[in-house]
């Protein structure tokens, strides 16, 4: 069985006292509820060590933003694989759109973090999803399989299988165009069927595909009962427990 997940990015947002006050919450309503899914969050990375700290028995997977693609060095501002080991991270997230946007990241700097982040015994989370512009010139069958081949295809069989994919459809988020659960699921599928031709069908049911849409409570039910959608990388509603619960919800019958 693929593994099942809600993951919160935070992106830059919260103070101190707001984001402790977020996760406490967020751990007693994990602690009070059956959830059919694993819970994740990528906090600011100021906040990565009191999160570990709250979540101590790894109720809640920690997850940070980015990581360099070095190991070390000369790198001012860069978190590194193996600080993230040393605080026991869950693992990061990887090539996320406003990544690629801001910084000029490229899928092959997505490869070399992965692999990192694998080396480590860290999760790679790894974002991937076409523009406005590419999807309205049809090309977002071919964005996403370029984007996967280059980013994921150096890897072994073993290795894919602990990668997390989130599909991002870059054009669907705040652009006031709208992607259906219909239109998700086919990229899933897609992706899924692109894994699946270069390691088989069964390593590509093994890889858990987030999407990374506007996932909200009210349609969170409805997008995560897709065949191939196993879950959400949520952005603005994960910073209100009120919506992020209800959409770890969505995976309950």
């Amino acid at each position: 069985m693929r593994r099942k997940i809600v993951a919160g990015n935070w992106k830059m947002n919260k103070n101190v006292i707001d984001a402790q006050q977020l996760m406490i919450q967020l751990l007693s309503y994990k602690n009070n509820n059956t959830t059919n899914c694993e819970v994740w969050i990528a906090p600011p990375s100021l906040y990565l060590m009191m999160a570990k700290d709250i979540f101590e028995k790894d109720e809640i997977g920690v997850f940070s933003q980015d990581m360099s693609e070095h190991e070390s060095g000369a790198y001012t501002g860069e978190l590194s694989a193996d600080m993230l080991e040393s605080i026991d991270a869950t693992g990061s997230l990887i090539g996320h759109s406003e990544r690629r946007q801001y910084h000029g990241e490229t899928d092959s700097h997505c490869n070399r973090k992965i692999k990192l982040a694998l080396d480590k015994g860290l999760i790679p989370v790894y974002c991937n999803g076409e523009t406005l512009e590419q999807r309205k010139a049809g090309q977002h069958f071919e964005v996403v399989k370029n984007q996967t081949e280059v980013a994921l295809f150096t890897l072994s069989a073993e290795e894919i299988k602990k990668v997390v994919i989130a599909y991002e459809p870059v054009w669907a988020i705040g652009t006031g165009e709208t992607a259906t659960p219909e239109q998700a699921q086919e990229i899933h599928a897609h992706i899924r069927s692109i894994i699946a031709a270069k390691y088989g069908q069964e390593v590509a049911d093994e890889v858990s595909i987030l999407y990374g849409g506007s996932v909200k409570p009210d349609n969170a039910k409805e997008i995560f009962s897709q065949p191939d959608i196993d879950g959400g990388l949520i952005g603005g509603a994960a910073l209100k427990l009120e919506d992020f619960s209800k959409i770890i919800e969505g995976f309950n019958a």
